[in-house]
């Protein structure tokens, strides 16, 4: 590589560098450092002390911590692998050569672009005992469904979440695998047609191969997605019925911000942050990803 060639990549990486530091790698600086002090978000008269790992040992006496990070497994377990396959299929319904394909990677893509908070409350209607999911359940049934309030219901709560986050992300996932099925050299097909191969074989065969690449980032970035599960929580139950939907980042939340503990906050961050990378090193590992030799 000559000079040129290195100054032209180094202009075009200095953005994506200036960003990545600026709101990534120095803000987890800071948390890092605030997590061994007792910094409050209003100073305190005493002014802030270095507090050594009185935190981290908070964390891991922490009940409420504990119970959102088992609620956001719970979540990534349940919705990842949904939303994946959901986005799959979508993709390749909308890949097909039919009329009106264009509007419905549209239609479904929509939900996406919109604002959680909005999507939040509009679904939260929906779920109201009077609301339009309970008439529909009613209609259906002929009656005998006699009304759930979802979203005050220990039971349907969190699966209330769920379902409303799988149809709310389904979109971007779906426009991934879609860019990847395009990317599948069509005379891969022509030559099962020519074999016999049929399309259960096809896709086993040609399709999911072709889009390790592409499910292994889907899964990733949906898994941290799913481990961010904030706003439809915060707008929806905060954190209820009974804890029931209580998160980790709705915790850090509380403490950071309504409980005014800048610096246990940042230790719960740091430590989520921790989980988040290994359980992302992890996935990495175990899913693998092909590099495609030029």
């Amino acid at each position: 590589m000559n000079r040129s060639n290195g100054t032209v990549i180094s202009s075009f990486l200095a953005p994506a560098v200036v960003l990545l530091l600026a709101f990534m790698i120095l803000p987890f600086a800071m948390a890092f450092v605030l997590s061994f002090t007792n910094s409050r978000l209003i100073p305190s008269p005493r002014g802030t002390s270095n507090v050594g790992l009185s935190n981290y040992e908070k964390v891991m006496n922490d009940n409420l911590f504990w119970t959102g990070l088992k609620h956001n497994f719970y979540f990534v377990i349940i919705v990842v692998p949904i939303q994946t396959a959901l986005a799959l299929l979508l993709a390749i319904l909308v890949n097909q050569k039919l009329k009106f394909s264009k509007f419905f990677r549209t239609f479904y893509f929509i939900p996406t672009v919109a604002a959680m908070v909005t999507i939040a409350v509009v679904w939260s209607f929906l779920y109201h005992p009077n609301g339009l999911i309970n008439a529909f359940l009613k209609t259906i049934t002929g009656g005998y469904w006699g009304g759930v309030d979802f979203l005050n219901n220990k039971a349907w709560a969190f699966p209330a979440i769920m379902a409303m986050s799988i149809w709310q992300g389904v979109g971007f996932q779906m426009l991934i695998f879609l860019a990847g099925l395009q990317d599948i050299p069509e005379s891969y097909y022509e030559a099962a047609d020519i074999d016999g191969a049929n399309d259960w074989q096809k896709f086993r065969f040609i399709t999911l191969p072709q889009l390790k690449n592409t499910t292994t980032f889907v899964v990733i970035s949906t898994t941290i997605l799913a481990f961010r599960l904030f706003t439809q929580v915060l707008v929806m139950t905060n954190g209820g019925p009974q804890n029931s939907t209580y998160t980790v980042m709705l915790h850090i939340y509380n403490m950071a911000y309504k409980r005014l503990n800048i610096g246990y906050g940042s230790a719960l961050t740091v430590v989520f942050f921790l989980i988040i990378l290994t359980i992302s090193l992890i996935q990495r590992y175990l899913l693998g990803e092909e590099r495609e030799v030029v």
